[in-house]
């Protein structure tokens, strides 16, 4: 594996370093998170799409807002709903617009971002929860959206790539929609510390493992429910019948050997897996859209637009 980081993202560091940003975990929930908005929203969206527009759904506790972005081109299109990262506890629809946006253009469906109830003010199981909410609504309301109803993918970066399995294995435990693909970008899957990744990762690449310790301690209640899993899928005695699966995994990341693990997990179960690694990559580089845009987040992009257009076109 490649020990050399991509000089953008080299630069992308340096800057932050400079700026003297404290680290996430020092940060109280209301400034951290105001400190990822500033990270993540650009002044200018980079991509334009046919259509955008919100509403809310049921949840279980209430209302849940969404975001659908439609393609240019004919439809109806398949559908893909999307989790936001940052850590369960940070994020929201508009710090991956820029993403949702680009996803849209190169999966070529109509993308539903979900603005999910955050930790710590609500605790496992919530998120999920939400989540599965609002992939049943599209699934059973998809001509709503202007999407197919025979066609549902599900996607999320991070945390919400956890929450992508957690929903995967809902839809799977409770007879629930079917569920044709999913991309999971860098998801957290265990709740544990002790990989190689978390050990060589473990602080100067913007994500650290104390952040992720922080991130685990805000989302769960007690340690028993960090062996869910629902919230650890790695705790899961078996991720048979899940959809087939897109996993991303990135070098500088501490959660890199979770994402491999899953991977390798699923691939075991007979769930069809592709894996691709970025070896020059740090986790949340999917994001990095804007001043400047990334080479290879866009590269990565296509790279899902690609095998989810395979999949479920």
């Amino acid at each position: 594996m490649s020990s050399t980081l991509d000089p953008q993202v080299e630069g992308y560091l340096y800057e932050l370093s400079e700026q003297g940003l404290p680290p996430l975990y020092r940060l109280s929930v209301q400034d951290a998170r105001e400190t990822y908005r500033n990270l993540s929203i650009p002044d200018e969206p980079p991509d334009t799409v046919e259509d955008v527009a919100e509403r809310t759904v049921s949840g279980p506790e209430g209302s849940i807002p969404i975001r659908s972005y439609t393609p240019e081109g004919d439809g109806p299109h398949p559908a893909l709903v999307f989790f936001h990262g940052g850590g369960w506890m940070l994020g929201d629809l508009e710090t991956h617009d820029a993403l949702c946006r680009a996803l849209t253009n190169a999966t070529e469906c109509v993308v539903v971002s979900t603005d999910y109830r955050l930790a710590p003010e609500h605790r496992f199981p919530a998120q999920i929860e939400d989540c599965y909410a609002v992939t049943n609504w599209v699934a059973n309301n998809a001509e709503a959206i202007g999407a197919r109803p025979d066609r549902l993918a599900i996607a999320g970066d991070s945390a919400g790539a956890t929450l992508a399995v957690g929903v995967g294995l809902l839809a799977r435990d409770r007879d629930g929609p079917e569920i044709h693909y999913q991309v999971l970008a860098y998801p957290a899957t265990n709740y544990a510390f002790d990989t190689d990744s978390y050990e060589r990762n473990a602080q100067g690449y913007f994500l650290t493992q104390k952040d992720m310790r922080r991130f685990w301690d805000g989302y769960i209640q007690a340690e028993l429910d960090g062996e869910h899993p629902y919230a650890s899928p790695l705790r899961a005695q078996n991720l048979s019948g899940l959809p087939s699966t897109f996993v991303l995994t990135c070098e500088f990341d501490p959660l890199c050997d979770d994402g491999y693990e899953l991977a390798a997990r699923l691939s075991d179960a007979g769930v069809p897996t592709h894996h691709t690694h970025y070896e020059d990559m740090i986790h949340g580089f999917l994001t990095m859209l804007v001043d400047p845009e990334l080479d290879r987040a866009r590269e990565a992009i296509n790279e899902i637009g690609d095998s989810v257009r395979t999949k479920i076109q």
